[in-house]
């Protein structure tokens, strides 16, 4: 596809992997909670920056399915640290026409902190500024194999056949289902993968990868990111456009 002709020149959807909190605390011989609460205020900045800058969708990926395998007391304190974001952030993001969404197994979080997420998301879900999704217990895995089994249950139960399942329907049924699919993904800390994050999503995105540590991310950076994206020329599995003829 040639750029300039279909092309917007700005992502819609940002995907966010916030790597690089515990290094950044590390640095500065503070503990790694030191590093998640600058992180968390950082993305507070973010949601800002992403709203001023006309993104439709901002997707941060806030705790992973793996994130459970860190020491006890870690996992406690991100569960407590997000509790307490959303009840500091909430209004202001209300009040500012955020519409917020969680993605994730909820399964395994308290039902004090399931319940606070689902009031967020009813409080918010009229306003129609940005739409700030946050994956917490997500992994691209545990999605896909999720929708596998609801559609291999629906086979099972008649009312749908095996030759009728198609990339439309299995889209339908995934986390970001309702939402535009990203457009860029950006990963902060200096590490070049995708960590099991939104893997049928990210199948076309363009993915930006910065040595920045996620507690020293800002919007200088966020818009460097942004001018590298309107440079990339997404073809989507097509051959570039010829040049035009002078």
């Amino acid at each position: 596809m040639a750029r300039g002709e279909t092309q917007d020149p700005k992502p819609r959807h940002v995907a966010v992997i916030m790597d690089g909190n515990g290094r950044w605390a590390r640095n500065r011989g503070l503990p790694r909670a030191a590093g998640h609460r600058r992180g968390a205020k950082v993305a507070h900045e973010v949601v800002e920056s992403a709203s001023r800058a006309g993104i439709e969708a901002l997707t941060l990926f806030a705790f992973s399915s793996e994130n459970w395998r860190r020491p006890t007391h870690e996992v406690r304190l991100l569960m407590d640290l997000l509790r307490r974001t959303i009840r500091k952030e909430l209004a202001g993001l209300d009040a500012n026409d955020v519409r917020l969404s969680f993605i994730g197994d909820r399964s395994r979080f308290s039902a004090a902190l399931a319940n606070e997420m689902a009031a967020a998301e009813s409080r918010t879900a009229d306003n129609d500024g940005l739409r700030l999704i946050i994956a917490v217990d997500y992994g691209g895995r545990w999605d896909i194999v999720r929708r596998a089994r609801d559609l291999a249950a629906a086979v099972q139960a008649g009312d749908m056949t095996v030759d009728e399942i198609d990339e439309s329907q299995f889209s339908a049924g995934m986390s970001l289902s309702g939402w535009p699919v990203p457009d860029l993904l950006i990963r902060t800390g200096g590490e070049c993968r995708i960590s099991n994050f939104l893997l049928w999503d990210l199948a076309y995105s363009e993915l930006f990868f910065t040595d920045v540590l996620w507690p020293d991310f800002d919007e200088t950076v966020l818009a460097g990111a942004l001018d590298w994206f309107a440079g990339r020329e997404r073809r989507f599995g097509l051959v570039a456009a010829p040049a035009a003829r002078r």
